[in-house]
């Protein structure tokens, strides 16, 4: 029943740091951010390809970087923007990636809480997963009326602690670029 996505404001960043710097200057890093990739589907301008293949291509990549199975993947941050093609593809591209373990691994988007932030949802998402792995905590979708058959994941529906040893996030733009964060915690 979703029918497109809605606006918000709002802007994040992360600092990145080799481990070595920062230990030098007695800072305590958050997480590791252990692998990334990007991909262009050059399918529509705004619309993504229906089967996902950047997507895929993105997730896996980042994983292997990151030396990560799907199945050692806890928790994703979908790009979710509430939209009938966008949440689709990427439910098929996680189903595609994960294979046997998509139904173990928890999905959530947080544009539901949020809002769209446009050119600023990729760094907010990134910094949500961190603050997620530091506490241990998965944030939910909201607003799910109906569940979508894509979606053969485990979709967070309300906020819930939960273990996590690694995060993935997802970001996909329009002219149909796509990128992947894997961020791991430090112990």
């Amino acid at each position: 029943a979703r029918d497109g996505l809605a606006l918000g404001e709002g802007a994040g960043i992360l600092i990145l740091e080799k481990a070595s710097a920062a230990k030098a200057r007695g800072a305590e890093p958050l997480a590791l951010l252990s692998g990334y990739h990007t991909a262009t589907d050059l399918h529509h301008l705004t619309q993504p390809d229906p089967t996902g293949k950047a997507a895929i291509v993105t997730m896996t990549r980042a994983c292997q970087q990151a030396g990560l199975e799907p199945a050692q993947v806890d928790y994703i941050n979908s790009h979710g923007t509430g939209t009938p093609f966008n949440d689709v593809a990427e439910g098929a591209a996680i189903q595609a990636w994960a294979g046997a373990a998509a139904s173990e691994i928890s999905v959530s988007s947080t544009k539901s809480a949020m809002g769209h932030l446009l050119g600023g949802a990729g760094a907010v998402e990134a910094a949500l997963c961190v603050m997620a792995l530091c506490e241990q905590w998965m944030p939910a979708s909201l607003n799910i009326r109906e569940l979508d058959p894509i979606a053969t994941f485990d979709v967070v529906r309300n906020f819930r602690q939960a273990p996590m040893q690694a995060a993935l996030t997802n970001s996909f733009g329009f002219g149909g670029t796509n990128a992947t964060l894997v961020f791991q915690t430090l112990a």
